[in-house]
């Protein structure tokens, strides 16, 4: 499949960039990863999923979106957040080992804090674009990225009901993100990580990019298949775009990083399908009358043996 991009260019990235956060149970820590030319240039926020490997859940993984998506013009900012296995805290926080709340809250922080970001990296400084701003999660990083696109949960603690939106944020690529709750999760998640039955995506109305592995079971959280990780398109309304990728797994062929152990459907040709194809995405939602986005389409249904379909609403 080929996708047309800008030309890339060499990449810089410095991490971590401390931000002293006292209300948090240890200093918010980012990645910052740029194009070392250009102005003007539009932000992702990259929520890190969980998973077995000690680095990948942090601000170090996902290497391969990061690179490419900084090389083809975007700034990419990666917290660790409280749940990354590189912290290891102690489990006594209510909200832990997830810390589902403080993991969007995250992300507003780096939002009011980019003068500081700015200044913490060489080169970066007056080159951002604040009003094109995107976010992107992984497993986990999308149920992450879905509650500051609007969708909801009820807190499991005290009954209230949670809304993370975050308005300065224009799109969003949910990457194997969880779906509804009820009775679409597993005893053993519904036991576990109350959190999930309550999912609500009924007021996630921020246009969003939603990428499904079509054998992706996640039979540990849902009862319902690989179809599950779909409920961020169907359930949610406004402008929601679905990608379906054809026998991929959660892995989505190795997007966490390169050559990483979990990864159960490694595809090189997936990888760079999902790089070009959210690229494209968020390309085309961030800059009107850009048409980067259909260019993608054609070229993912182009010639034999496709390797994904896409369908919008």
């Amino acid at each position: 499949m080929s996708i047309s991009t800008t030309a890339p260019t060499p990449v810089l990235s410095v991490g971590p960039v401390v931000l002293p956060t006292p209300d948090r149970a240890v200093d918010l820590q980012v990645r910052v990863s740029a194009p070392v030319t250009g102005s003007e240039l539009p932000i992702i926020l990259l929520s890190h999923g969980q998973g077995y490997s000690n680095h990948l859940s942090s601000m170090n993984g996902y290497a391969p979106l990061v690179n490419f998506w900084a090389a083809n013009g975007f700034v990419v900012i990666q917290p660790t957040h409280l749940s990354s296995r590189t912290l290891d805290l102690d489990s006594g926080d209510p909200e832990a080992p997830l810390y589902y709340r403080s993991r969007a809250e995250d992300m507003t922080r780096v939002l009011d804090r980019l003068d500081e970001i700015e200044a913490a990296v060489p080169r970066l400084g007056g080159r951002l674009d604040r009003t094109k701003v995107a976010v992107a999660g992984h497993s986990m990083g999308g149920h992450t990225a879905s509650l500051l696109l609007g969708a909801r949960y009820t807190d499991p603690h005290d009954g209230t009901e949670v809304d993370l939106a975050e308005p300065r944020i224009s799109a969003g690529v949910l990457l194997a993100a969880p779906g509804r709750g009820g009775d679409a999760v597993t005893g053993f998640v519904a036991e576990n990580y109350p959190v999930f039955l309550t999912t609500d995506f009924s007021k996630m109305t921020t246009p969003a990019l939603v990428v499904a592995g079509d054998k992706d079971a996640s039979t540990h959280l849902t009862v319902r298949g690989p179809d599950w990780h779909t409920d961020p398109y169907s359930l949610s309304p406004g402008r929601k775009t679905l990608l379906t990728l054809f026998d991929a797994e959660h892995g989505l062929g190795g997007i966490s990083g390169y050559d990483v152990a979990e990864t159960t459907d490694e595809n090189l040709e997936r990888v760079a399908a999902v790089q070009r194809l959210t690229w494209a995405y968020l390309r085309s939602e961030l800059y009107a009358g850009d048409t980067a986005w259909q260019e993608a389409c054609d070229a993912l249904t182009a010639g034999p043996g496709p390797l994904g379909r896409v369908e919008s609403k």
